[in-house]
């Protein structure tokens, strides 16, 4: 990677005014040492479209098209599962085996019940929510808890002549916008509201559910949150299906009410320098097979044909953490992520519709690790000074000073409008760096506001083979400072 020196890199920062910049995507390829993509072959003369993707305990692949088909691929051979449905944008293999799917109006327990490799039963699993005929309606998920209960979440509609709007998305109502739970038995319930374009929703291994939400009309900047029941995620039109609201009081309200009743996000995702367009968060839980980043999330972008990672940090009792970017130049718009038994990543794609900087209209890769260990930065924590960084390898002592780190931060603009730029963005001092025993740590000191984005880079850092990281900036969603115990 083509890089200046931190010195000039972090003298350039100072010359930044105090309002928005354009947000431009990384011009270079970026990719760990040790990983690889590999492109799968699909069905031949199938607009192969994938919305929806998830793998069995036997690594058997299911893939749902937003053409209304099920997949899968067994042995290196696709097979047709299921057809007929309406848009599916999701997909889950259940515990006994059965697979739920998420079309627009419902969503469907498929089953093969004679065993020959096809769907024989549709049935209706749930469809508690309206649905306009919108294209914009989807209904995204499902995913599940430790307790057995199932979410999802429900696109606000666009272009909709009958539905309430306060700016380029809306809702005629039944409960568009908001994210639902459904228990064992298949009742319905909403569960919290606010949502935009919630098209990525995932659960990890303790059973919390996080969403991702695409960047519009009161959405300043694509996001990151924990689903929580009864919250409100910003996005005021869902609120005509809440209780105390309606089409006439909505729209009195005014920016500062709303901005308190919001939920602030785990992390916002910054504008194109890491997505436009996020998909479904997937964990690593492959304990070491895909590389060093066992248990840490992983997100897709359509737009952005990318893979970035998601580093939580826990503060206060309140998840806040960082994006990086991870992989770029897929052949198309990633916007499904799936971990196998075997620690491979799986990557479901569309174009149709949006575009993507990969320039084939869908398809399915994987990710693959070689048993490298690459040179990145492997986490990052908040300090009561600053921040702790730590990578996968140790550090070259020489190239670690207060010269190779800068830093910036800013905030974005709440409001109707669609996407804020960064405001008030403005370079902050690095003081004090200081190196670990073990060479794999960094402490960082410099001033730390609440509320706001902190972009650390990292340019002249090396590993003790010369090795530099293949990316060298990280996005701290810096929602609360550390409190006095």
């Amino acid at each position: 990677m083509t890089t200046k020196s931190a010195l000039s890199f972090a003298a350039s920062l100072l010359l930044m005014t105090t309002q928005g910049f354009a947000q431009q995507a990384p011009t270079d390829t970026y990719k760990p040492d040790g990983y690889r993509m590999v492109t799968i072959e699909t069905p031949a003369n199938v607009q192969f479209h994938i919305a929806g993707l998830d793998s069995d305990a036997n690594g058997v692949i299911y893939a749902a098209t937003r053409l209304g088909e099920v997949w899968t691929l067994k042995d290196n051979q696709w097979h047709k599962f299921a057809e007929g449905l309406h848009e599916p944008t999701g997909l889950l293999v259940d515990d006994d085996g059965s697979i739920l799917v998420a079309q627009k109006p419902e969503l469907t327990r498929l089953r093969d019940t004679d065993a020959d490799g096809v769907a024989d039963s549709y049935l209706l699993f749930t469809s508690g929510w309206d649905f306009h005929d919108n294209y914009h309606e989807y209904n995204f998920g499902p995913v599940k808890d430790q307790m057995g209960n199932y979410f999802g979440t429900l696109n606000l509609s666009h272009n909709n002549p009958g539905a309430f709007s306060l700016g380029t998305m809306g809702s005629a109502g039944g409960y568009r916008g908001f994210a639902y739970k459904v228990d064992k038995k298949g009742r319905f319930q909403p569960y919290a509201w606010g949502l935009r374009s919630p098209a990525g929703i995932g659960a990890n291994s303790n059973g919390e559910v996080f969403i991702t939400d695409n960047q519009g009309d009161w959405v300043p900047t694509s996001k990151l949150h924990l689903l929580q029941a009864g919250k409100f995620y910003g996005h005021p039109v869902s609120l005509i299906d809440v209780e105390g609201f309606n089409k006439d009081n909505i729209p009195t309200l005014s920016l500062d009410e709303l901005a308190t009743m919001s939920e602030k996000p785990v992390a916002w995702i910054p504008h194109i320098e890491v997505a436009n367009s996020p998909g479904n968060p997937a964990w690593d839980t492959s304990a070491g097979k895909f590389g060093p980043f066992a248990g840490q999330m992983f997100i897709s972008d359509q737009t952005q044909s990318n893979i970035f990672r998601v580093i939580l940090d826990k503060v206060n009792g309140q998840y806040q953490g960082a994006v990086i970017n991870f992989m770029n130049h897929f052949q198309s718009g990633n916007i499904r992520l799936n971990f196998d038994q075997h620690g491979q990543l799986w990557v479901g794609q569309t174009a149709d519709g949006w575009g993507s900087q990969g320039g084939k209209p869908f398809g399915l890769q994987k990710v693959v690790w070689d048993g490298t260990n690459p040179f990145e930065l492997l986490n990052i924590e908040l300090t009561t000074k600053g921040f702790k960084l730590t990578f996968t390898e140790a550090l070259d002592p020489n190239s670690v000073s207060v010269d190779s780190i800068a830093a910036q931060h800013w905030h974005y603009h709440y409001s109707g409008k669609y996407g804020s730029p960064k405001m008030d963005l403005a370079a902050i001092a690095v003081s004090k760096v200081l190196l670990s025993k073990d060479g794999k740590s960094i402490d960082i000191e410099l001033p730390l506001t609440a509320d706001k984005v902190i972009q650390i880079d990292f340019p002249g850092l090396r590993d003790g083979k010369g090795r530099s990281v293949s990316v060298d900036k990280v996005y701290y969603t810096l929602n609360q400072l550390i409190t006095d115990k």
